[in-house]
């Protein structure tokens, strides 16, 4: 894609593995690719990632994580969203729509009822644009040493079947976030 918008549309793909040089690739080498470096969080690396390609150059990517969860005191799981990416230069052509979106038709077939994402204020709106529903009640993840801690990003979850309703209660994550 470049100034002038392409008629051809973006193919997501499946990529067999995604490395710190291709989020590289994406975002630029940045101590805070993701700008959230001052949460001072640790970060769970995802198992499945999608990505686009555009002239020999990956410039999206979204990755997905199986996670275990509490709701209330109801013990589930969820389909973790992270790493979502896109080029600067590309940003504002629907590629965060088309990777998220294909990952989440992978997510279905995961088990999970629900995915769940964390995203800085500024992202929220992006993703109610995509059908994400922001979370009222503050979120608990793991950090080393054993500690929890209060997810300072915003929650953000999306059904995964047309039937699934996210129930109301405390949230934890049994680990790292994603």
């Amino acid at each position: 894609m470049s100034e002038n918008r392409s008629s051809v549309t973006p193919t997501v793909m499946r990529l067999p593995q995604y490395t710190k040089a291709d989020q590289e690739e994406i975002l630029g080498n940045s101590d805070d690719p993701f700008g959230v470096a001052s949460t001072g969080l640790t970060w769970l690396p995802k198992k499945e990632h999608f990505g686009i390609r555009h002239e020999d150059r990956l410039v999206a990517h979204a990755g997905l994580l199986r996670l275990p969860v509490a709701i209330s005191d109801a013990a589930t799981e969820v389909v973790g969203v992270g790493g979502v990416a896109v080029a600067p230069r590309m940003q504002g052509h629907g590629l965060a729509r088309l990777v998220v979106t294909a990952a989440l038709e992978h997510a279905r077939t995961m088990g999970p009822q629900h995915a769940l994402l964390f995203c800085r204020t500024p992202l929220v709106s992006l993703y109610k644009r995509l059908g994400w529903h922001p979370l009222d009640n503050d979120v608990l993840v793991e950090q080393p040493e054993g500690r929890l801690v209060t997810m300072p990003l915003r929650t953000m979850v999306t059904p995964l079947r047309d039937d699934a309703r996210w129930p109301s209660g405390p949230v934890r994550l049994f680990s790292l976030p994603m």
